[in-house]
Formats: C-alpha cells, sequence, structure tokens
C-alpha cells in the first residue's frame, strides 16, 4: 500500500504526535508499504529552527525506510492562538501544494491535533482521487477552549463545525481513546466509520535499566527519590500543581521532581520554582529521543500530569506507555477518565484526581517511604506493557487502511479496537 501522511510534527521533535507517527510507520515500512511522510522542518514546541535546519519550500530525506518531504510554513512558538494558526494554516496550504506532486498514494492520512493538517488532507484525498483517513488525536477546538487560550465564540464554532465537516467527509475516523469515539457518536458521527487504536509503546526501545549513574550525578539526582516528568510543559498540563505539591514538601530532602522537555509554562514553572526557592525541583531541556531511555532511567516513579479540565478525562498521554515499557510504576494525576482508568485496571500506579496539590504531595510521600508497594506497582506496569505494543497498534491500524482502501471503512472500521 502507498500511504501518504500529513503530521506537523515529526522526528527529531519528540512530543507524542511526532514519536507516534514515527515509531507506528516504521512498522508498515517494515511490512512492505511505502510511506511518504508530509511535515515540516522540526521547531516544536519552541518555534525555533532545530540546529542545522532551514525553513526551505521543499526538502527530502530518507529516515529508516520512510520517505519525508518538508515543506516551508510559518514558525511559531507553541502559545498564542493568533499565531499558532497562522502557523497551522501555512503548513496546511504548503503541504497541500507538496501533496499534489507526490505519486498517487492509495489512502491519504492526517493526524491532529490541529485539524488544519486535516482540512490539507481531505483536500489533498479529494484533488487525488483517493480515501481520507482522519486520525484524531485530540478533540481540536475543544482543547483550546480548555486550556483557556479562547472562549467560546463564532470562531470556535465554525472551527467546531468545520470538524464535524472533516469527520463526516473521512473515510474512516482513527481515535487515540475510546471516549472520543463516545463522543462522536454523541455527535452524530456513525461510529461504524470509527476506529480505536490507542497510543501505546513501542517495545524494543524501552526496557528496565539500572539509574544512569553520570547522568545522576550531572542532574543532581544521586541518591534522591525522582518523581519524573518527562514531556512538554503545556497549558493543558496544569504543572504548577507539581510545584505547589513540592512546596509542600521541600524540607524532605530525599525527594526530588524531575522536569525534562519545553512548552509554553516551561520559564513560568523556572521562574515560580526559582520565587519559592524549591531546591526540590529539576529543570533540564529538551532532549533528543535517543536519550529517553536514560532519562527515565533516573525515575523512581514516572509523574503524568494533565490540567484540570473535563476535556483531559478523554486524553490518554503517551508517557504512561513508555513509562511501562520501563517498568516504572505510575503516579497519575488528571481527571478520573480513560488514563485513570488504565493505570487502576493495570495495577501500575497511583491516580490522583487533577489540581490536588496536598494529594500529590501525600501519594508522593507514600511512594517514596514504602519500597515493597512500588516494586509491585513497577513489576504491574511493566507487565502491562505488551498489552499496549506500538506493533500491535500498527497492525490495527494497518486493518482500517486495508478495508479503506478496499472501500469496506465506513461499515466496518468501527469494529476495530485495541
Amino acid at each position: 500500500m502507498k500511504i501518504l501522511f500529513l503530521t506537523e510534527n515529526f522526528p527529531p521533535e519528540t512530543n507524542a504526535a511526532a514519536t507516534r507517527v514515527y515509531e507506528r510507520a516504521l512498522y508498515w515500512v517494515r511490512d512492505g508499504h511505502q510511506v511518504t511522510i508530509l511535515t515540516c522542518a522540526p521547531n516544536f514546541p519552541q518555534g525555533k529552527l532545530f540546529d542545522g535546519w532551514e525553513n526551505k519550500w521543499r526538502q527530502v530525506q530518507h529516515m529508516d525506510g520512510l520517505r519525508v518531504v518538508r515543506v516551508k510554513t510559518y514558525i511559531s512558538a507553541n502559545e498564542g492562538f493568533a499565531k499558532r494558526t497562522l502557523d497551522f494554516v501555512s503548513f496546511m496550504a504548503t503541504a497541500y501544494g507538496a501533496g499534489l506532486f507526490e505519486d498517487r498514494p492509495d489512502v491519504v492520512i492526517s493526524t491532529s491535533p490541529q485539524f488544519f493538517a486535516a482540512v490539507g488532507g481531505w483536500a489533498l484525498a479529494a484533488s487525488r482521487r483517493v480515501p481520507f483517513v482522519f486520525e484524531l488525536g485530540d478533540l481540536w477546538p475543544r482543547s483550546i477552549t480548555a486550556v483557556g487560550a479562547m472562549k467560546q465564540s463564532p470562531v470556535i464554532r465554525a472551527l467546531e463545525r468545520l470538524e464535524l465537516f472533516l469527520y463526516r467527509r473521512s473515510a474512516a475516523v482513527i481515535a487515540l481513546t475510546r471516549a472520543f469515539k463516545d463522543d462522536l457518536t454523541r455527535r452524530a458521527i456513525d461510529p461504524r466509520k470509527v476506529a480505536v487504536v490507542i497510543n501505546g509503546v513501542d517495545l524494543p526501545r524501552y526496557a528496565p535499566r539500572p539509574r544512569d549513574a553520570e547522568l545522576a550525578a550531572a542532574w543532581g539526582l544521586t541518591d534522591k527519590f525522582v518523581l519524573g516528568y518527562v514531556g512538554t510543559h503545556g497549558m493543558a498540563h496544569g504543572l504548577i500543581n507539581v510545584l505547589d505539591a513540592a512546596e509542600r514538601l521541600k524540607d524532605d530532602d530525599r525527594i526530588r521532581f524531575l522536569f525534562v522537555g519545553a512548552g509554553a509554562e516551561r520559564q513560568m514553572l523556572m521562574d515560580q520554582a526559582a520565587q519559592r526557592g524549591l531546591t526540590n525541583v529539576v529543570f533540564q531541556g529538551m532532549q533528543p529521543k535517543e536519550m529517553m531511555p536514560r532519562i527515565w532511567s533516573l525515575c523512581d516513579v514516572a509523574l503524568v500530569h494533565l490540567k484540570d479540565d473535563p476535556a483531559f478525562a478523554e486524553v490518554i498521554p503517551s508517557k504512561i506507555f513508555e513509562a511501562m515499557g520501563m517498568g516504572l510504576p505510575l503516579l497519575l494525576v488528571a481527571p478520573e477518565g480513560e488514563a485513570s482508568r488504565i493505570v487502576i485496571d493495570d495495577h501500575a500506579g497511583l491516580w490522583v484526581p487533577a489540581a490536588q496539590p496536598r494529594k500529590l504531595a501525600a501519594a508522593a510521600q507514600a511512594l517514596a517511604g514504602d519500597d515493597a508497594h512500588r516494586a509491585e506497582l513497577a513489576a504491574a506496569s511493566l507487565a502491562a506493557a505488551p498489552r499496549h505494543s506500538r506493533e500491535y497498534q500498527a497492525k490495527r491500524y494497518m486493518d482500517v487502511l486495508d478495508l479503506v482502501v478496499a472501500g469496506a471503512g465506513p461499515t466496518r472500521a468501527g469494529t476495530i479496537e485495541t
């Protein structure tokens, strides 16, 4: 099968969408499919070109069997609605234009968040007269209002109408959570066209390993109990709550909260930690993907955190599955929903409701003080990882694409779940 995949994020960027698309596509290539990725020059989340890259109209590279075509975009940091929207729209336009000159694919796929990529994918599929598949990674634009970037307005309502248009015009929707499918069904989208293929972990890349002594010494974490948050420091994550919890524990010198990554709120968090004198909080910048196992090895507990908003009850952070692959117990701080059910059902860690720093601090202390319980959670976390493997999910995703290309997607895609 010839697959043309539109995604604004792709390695060397390390956010969830970039990792998900890349790791899954490698399995498709391994199985004999041809995959072309339409993306842009790496710049997320700071909105600055990575070293050694240019923002050119077209540049082609080959990466592990994938053909990657990068197009020119308006580059903006991951903050501010107007500039980010201009960024999104520019990718929609340039990716559409570039896609017209690619070999005719069998299917076009676009992934959200930011569904302007999906607009480009739908238009491109229509122009090339091939099926379009919408990979639903986030209920955008609902997430815009959830993080407080915009309030309900005529603009948001217009975007929601566009969102529904794309769902209806797609040959299939691949939702990353069951809650997303439920949401679409409530909004009169045919459930027979909505498959559920949740996120996962690429097990060959992640496995338990001893703490990296060299990195622990460099980051001041030797002999400390480390709760590690690894990922984007954005408006959706509500990480000020972690600082509130850290402030309650600042007299317990054995505990450290490790933040690794970048994002719109990182500088604010660093400023707040400095103002409060929180020596138990350690910040490190965004790291290359190959560093992730070393970084996870520093952690006694994987901290996964989302903002206190009902919209995020439907989200399953991908870091849950990486932590499982590393055999780490989880401390999930989020609204009750799909992510909390996974952690609880798999006995992989503890769940704390969002925006409750006292409970977060208590959970951190409890985990630090009970080696036996922590070991039980770690073992269950590792045992759960194969149930969420990237390879298995790549195969289920391909099942959907086979149905779509055969013309049976709208009637049978909805039967596929992982």
